[in-house]
């Protein structure tokens, strides 16, 4: 199985899809792992945050959801073992370099039925404050593992292919995407149509990457099964002042005594354990 990207169909298509990343053995444990910060992030009860690592949790009355997990590896060796694969250093290499630093480490979580939609959006919306990415279009990839088969009834991801070439949309930020369904409306106010939109079909294993430019969202999982995605964010070193180092020279580089600065802004004032 080629775990090779094209790097002119990179830059064309703003996405790519690698099958069988991972093989199923390895899947399974990831999973496990997965679910065992699940189990924290619900024996929590609600958001809690120390440092980077960062519980999403929503208080309904039926119980806690837990919606997603920002940088699990800081405890998790197996996923910390995940991000820092020699195959993500291969398959990154011809994109972004040999030196590189992560600044997206986190699960989502789909519960049969629960609300969790992504309203259609960019990434590069998230990457705050702007001045510290740089050449955003050329030297970040998102990366996104599915543990689960990740397809439109699961609430899978829809892309807008080639959406990333118009760089930053005037799509809708005032409010979170996180809860909101995707309106077709929304795309046409930028120009774009939901017709052109693609939905993502991956078995466990299969790992998508996209463009932080590339216009994507999704539905709601009408599935009979859990739809947890493994998402890690890589940008070439020399253009972004934040975030984890990954690889350097395409070795990985394991964590420091001391968390680097991500997005969480108050991690120098407040890094003790904290519910929010």
């Amino acid at each position: 199985m080629s775990r090779v990207i094209d790097p002119e169909a990179w830059r064309r298509d703003g996405y790519a899809i690698v099958r069988q990343f991972f093989m199923p053995h390895e899947v399974a444990a990831i999973g496990a792992e997965i679910d065992a910060v699940h189990a924290e992030g619900v024996a929590h009860g609600r958001s809690f945050r120390h440092g980077n690592l960062f519980y999403n949790v929503a208080e309904r009355e039926h119980g806690p959801v837990v919606r997603m997990v920002q940088w699990p590896s800081y405890h998790r060796p197996v996923l910390d073992a995940v991000r820092l694969d020699p195959r993500f250093a291969a398959l990154l290499e011809p994109l972004i370099g040999r030196d590189v630093k992560q600044i997206i480490n986190q699960i989502h979580w789909k519960a049969p039925g629960a609300a969790g939609d992504f309203a259609w959006h960019q990434d590069s919306r998230f990457r705050l404050p702007a001045e510290c990415y740089r050449n955003l279009g050329t030297s970040y990839v998102q990366t996104g593992l599915a543990i689960d088969p990740h397809k439109p009834e699961s609430g899978g991801m829809a892309f807008v292919p080639r959406s990333h070439l118009h760089g930053d949309l005037d799509l809708d930020t005032s409010a979170d995407v996180l809860g909101r369904t995707m309106q077709d409306a929304a795309l046409e106010r930028v120009g774009l149509s939901a017709a052109d939109a693609i939905q993502l079909d991956l078995e466990p294993g299969d790992l998508a990457l996209w463009n932080p430019y590339l216009v994507h969202g999704s539905g709601t999982n009408r599935s009979g099964h859990q739809r947890r995605f493994y998402i890690n964010g890589y940008v070439r070193a020399t253009d972004c002042d934040r975030g984890e180092w990954a690889f350097r020279d395409g070795r990985p580089v394991a964590l420091g005594p001391e968390p680097a600065m991500v997005h969480y802004e108050a991690l120098r004032e407040r890094d003790d354990p904290h519910y929010v």
